[in-house]
């Protein structure tokens, strides 16, 4: 499975914003971007650059695909389905990446990131609808009713997440089981996805 492996805190600071890759460090004053807010490298923080349109466009772009850990080639595969989805392609777009795998389980507070969620989906944790699935990127859909597996739940990675992590459960999934298992109540609404992302931008950029 392709992903990137490199240093996260520097993907942070080149959108110079909190992506929270890195889980509860990000609140802490660790944070890189706290004491270095600049794009990284030699020249990031006297490089000023021009703001284009075509680089608006880009950043969102870049931005979706690191928040959510996905590649480019498969960032595009995302788009050209939301694209022949009805509805608005870019909430299409967005909607389809909250119902991954490995995001539910970020969302359930089992991992303190997405992917600290997505090593226990490959690890098989993880069940969907009673049977173990190790994609990270396989997508529930409505009614699925996602768990840890009994001896999962004795972890003590995950009884510390839910035990400290203060996020709240997305209006579009119901917590059950004392918070190990969640059931996909409905597809989510743009205004139920709290990322800060103009995804008309992407579909923009998409587009030429």
């Amino acid at each position: 499975m392709a992903r990137y492996t490199g240093p996260v805190c520097r993907l942070c600071r080149r959108e110079k914003m909190k992506l929270f890759l890195k889980g509860p460090k990000c609140d802490t004053t660790k944070c890189p971007i706290e004491r270095r807010p600049y794009p990284p490298g030699a020249h990031g923080r006297d490089r000023a650059r021009q703001g284009s349109e075509y680089l608006s466009q880009l950043r969102e772009k870049q931005k979706a695909k690191r928040i959510y850990g996905v590649l480019e080639k498969q960032f595009r595969n995302y788009y050209e389905e939301a694209n022949r989805q009805r509805g608005i392609t870019g909430e299409n777009l967005l909607r389809m990446l909250e119902l991954r795998l490995d995001n539910l389980v970020f969302r359930a507070n089992w991992g303190a990131s997405r992917s600290q969620a997505r090593q226990l989906v490959r690890h098989g944790h993880v069940l969907v609808n009673g049977r173990q699935v190790t994609i990270p990127s396989y997508r529930a859909r409505r009614g699925d009713v996602v768990s840890l597996k009994e001896r999962s739940r004795t972890m003590i990675v995950v009884r510390h997440n839910l035990d400290t992590l203060g996020r709240s459960i997305p209006q579009w999934l119901d917590a059950g089981q004392e918070g190990f298992e969640v059931t996909v109540r409905d597809v989510p609404l743009r205004d139920q996805i709290d990322i800060p992302v103009r995804e008309s931008l992407i579909v923009e950029l998409f587009s030429k």
